[in-house]
């Protein structure tokens, strides 16, 4: 890997320590694939960062092992107000305060938008509490998360009869629902068209710009990273290649990134 310039380096808060860092992390799915090559990487408060690279890359596979979706086979993942996530309980209080988007959505299709959302409320419950119908408030704030992504008018809707990109909004105020200290999406646009994608996009970035929480996006279009990201991890073959600013994003980093042009 090239020696990065000074350009091509964030400056670090240095009054707060970082939101998660990744000590020695490293991914390995069977005996001998190594998806993700050991890595040292923190992430810090009020930044969008995009995990950036070509399919394959490793993108999926360090932004789940944030929220321990894939366990590392090695090193550690700290959150701060956490600790380590070296057991159930750490795990579970992390994925607590975690806001995920998928690619495919991951929603119930036979229920309401307003319904959808409204799942991801009943983890803040008892199990006891939570086989009896929620409170008027969650309905409430629901219906504001839903308002926040331009959907108030959808809430009654079922999820299969709204368009692609509505059906990522309704991920998106699922996510905001949960009040997260931090937003995970992983490949938000892939199948969306490109008004969409960067409607989605402006959303979530306008969402974690108002909140005051950081967001990690794994994307593989270009434009996106450097239209959204404030920082942008490049990986290529499961190793970090790049980590900067979008401007730091030279002919020779994409190179790095992406391979010489065919």
């Amino acid at each position: 890997m090239l020696k990065k310039t000074p350009s091509e380096i964030l400056e670090r808060p240095t009054h707060r320590k970082p939101f998660i860092e990744l000590t020695n992390v490293e991914v390995t799915y069977g005996k001998e694939f190594l998806a993700l090559k050991p890595v040292d990487i923190a992430f810090y408060d009020d930044q969008i960062t995009v995990l950036l690279g070509p399919s394959g890359a490793g993108k999926s596979t360090l932004l789940r092992a944030i929220n321990h979706l894939v366990r590392p086979s090695a090193g550690t993942v700290a959150v701060r107000d956490v600790g380590p996530l070296k057991s159930a309980k750490a795990v579970r209080a992390h994925r607590q305060r975690t806001g995920m988007v998928f690619q495919q959505h991951q929603l119930i299709a036979r229920l309401t938008a307003l319904q959808n959302v409204l799942l991801s409320r009943v983890g803040t419950y008892s199990f006891l509490r939570s086989l009896l119908p929620l409170p008027a408030s969650e309905r409430e704030w629901a219906l504001e998360c839903l308002d926040r992504v331009d959907l108030f008018d959808k809430a009654l809707q079922r999820c299969d009869a709204l368009s692609g990109g509505q059906q990522q909004r309704v991920g998106i105020a699922r996510a905001i629902a949960q009040q997260p200290h931090i937003i995970l999406a992983d490949e938000p646009v892939a199948s969306l068209d490109p008004a969409s994608s960067v409607r989605v996009l402006t959303l979530l970035r306008d969402v974690c710009r108002q909140d005051g929480i950081p967001a990690i996006i794994s994307l593989h279009q270009l434009e996106y990273a450097r239209q959204f990201a404030d920082r942008i991890v490049g990986l290529s073959h499961g190793a970090v290649v790049f980590d900067g600013p979008p401007s730091g994003l030279t002919e020779q980093m994409l190179e790095q990134i992406y391979g010489p042009p065919r």
